[in-house]
């Protein structure tokens, strides 16, 4: 059984022009932790991201679950325990296929495809269960191609199929950066729901400082490929938001 503990070990990532976009970083994402993450443009937050996701390889270093190295799996191996919520409510879903369409697809990640009836009827009541306990109407559009959607319940259909299976780590890529302020703190409402009754371990870029300080048990600030700050639970209960911009100083 999986312990869903994954780090990163003495990563370093370079470009073609051997830029240092990853610095000598070490991380150990335990389970059940909710790490929030800030950092300014060219911080490294992206890079971590795509590292972990299997994205972009290291050019040294270890990404390890279960202190196993994972560095030879690709993005879509990774995909079988690692779900990822991307800014643009637009990916993460396939637009021309219904709701229902994509909640059965995100089901059976990690399985192996043959030439079974996908019995989508026997699913729809499950899917309309799960998708009423969101609270915008979600669960009235399982027949909706999803690119007819609103952003919000896009972005809402894109977190349910990233946790459907209950990933062994949820990446959150500034996942509400593109909703109106309404729409963000509904998805924010829903997304410590969804990490809590199902104990996720999560790591979740936000710009929103007042986010960064509200969500997590930990926090961490990225400075030029490197982790400047890395504040647990009992101390970021005691932090400000000046406190917070006090970081970036």
């Amino acid at each position: 059984m999986s312990e869903g503990i994954i780090s990163i070990q003495n990563g370093i990532k370079k470009t073609d022009s051997e830029r240092l976009i990853m610095n000598n970083l070490n991380l150990t994402i335990n389970k059940g932790d909710f790490i929030t993450i800030l950092g300014g443009n060219g911080a490294g937050k992206s890079t971590l991201f795509n590292v972990i996701s299997g994205n972009m390889k290291l050019t040294s270093g270890n990404v390890l679950l279960d202190d196993k190295s994972i560095n030879h799996l690709s993005e879509e191996k990774r995909a079988n325990f690692i779900g990822r919520v991307f800014q643009d409510p637009k990916l993460g879903t396939a637009p021309r296929m219904t709701v229902a369409e994509n909640l059965l697809l995100a089901s059976k990640r990690g399985q192996k495809r043959g030439l079974a009836f996908r019995k989508l009827k026997e699913q729809k009541e499950s899917f309309y269960q799960l998708c009423q306990t969101i609270g915008n109407g979600l669960e009235n559009h399982l027949d909706t191609p999803t690119g007819s959607l609103s952003g919000g319940q896009r972005q809402a259909l894109s977190l349910l199929m990233s946790t459907i299976q209950k990933p062994d780590l949820l990446l959150l890529d500034e996942h509400t950066a593109a909703l109106d302020p309404k729409t963000a703190q509904q998805i924010m409402t829903l997304t410590q729901k969804i990490v809590s009754e199902n104990q996720l371990s999560c790591l979740m870029i936000t710009h929103r400082m007042e986010d960064a300080l509200t969500y997590g048990n930990r926090l961490i600030v990225l400075e030029a490929g490197q982790i400047v700050y890395d504040i647990p639970k009992d101390q970021k209960k005691e932090l400000t938001m000046q406190d917070v911009l006090n970081f970036f100083n």
